[in-house]
């Protein structure tokens, strides 16, 4: 094992991808790869974590949060499938693809990382270390980018530097594939699919209309 910034940089065996979902449970925050970046997660349904992720990124309040789950029943628990949502989440999850929904009542996500809106912004990781982290919490594990915010997003653990304290571990494992953000599309009842973002989807590969 060695420190990045004073962060336990750990390889992503099965006993520490264990240990990790164990410090998400306890409200830690814990950076791990996926497909497109490093990603600084928190546990979805905690306000203290999320408030957390805020805080250690200096994001603004404002700007939700993309919440990461195991696969598509999962995502479409916390948010409304659209017929158009489901066709993109069959072609592109797992993968770089983040869908912003109109948010389940249900959901068991905390309202700071929607930013307080009706909708939410879920998404299905293909990278396996982000699946493996996935699977052992079982929940939602709210991930931006692990970088400070208005910085380049990390593909390597070298590159990362947050501050410490309330980050447990940094998970290291495959580089991320992508290399850039995901593809944000909203898919919202009774009006017309948008992409709000770009990302690891071109738009060109994305068959259904879309507003810009």
């Amino acid at each position: 094992m060695r420190e990045q910034e004073g962060i336990p940089t750990l390889p992503s065996d099965a006993g520490n991808i264990r240990r990790a979902a164990e410090a998400l449970r306890s409200g830690r925050l814990v950076v791990f790869p996926t497909e497109t970046v490093y990603g600084l997660g928190g546990d979805a349904a905690s306000d203290a974590a999320v408030a957390a992720i805020f805080a250690v990124k200096g994001r603004p309040a404002f700007n939700p949060l993309i919440i990461h789950v195991e696969n598509a029943e999962a995502a479409f628990a916390l948010g409304d499938a659209t017929p158009e949502a489901r066709r993109l989440a069959a072609r592109f999850w797992p993968g770089p693809l983040s869908l912003v929904l109109r948010r389940r009542p249900d959901a068991p996500v905390s309202l700071l990382a929607t930013a307080g809106l009706e909708t939410i912004a879920v998404r299905v990781p293909s990278h396996p270390v982000a699946r493996a982290l996935l699977r052992e919490f079982g929940g939602g594990i709210a991930a931006p980018s692990a970088n400070i915010s208005g910085r380049l997003s990390p593909t390597r653990p070298q590159h990362i530097t947050l501050p410490a304290p309330d980050i447990a571990h940094i998970l290291v494992g495959d580089p991320p594939t992508v290399g850039l953000e995901s593809t944000v599309i909203a898919c919202l009842p009774d009006t017309p699919v948008s992409m709000l973002r770009p990302g690891g989807i071109p738009l060109e590969n994305i068959e259904i209309p879309l507003t810009t």
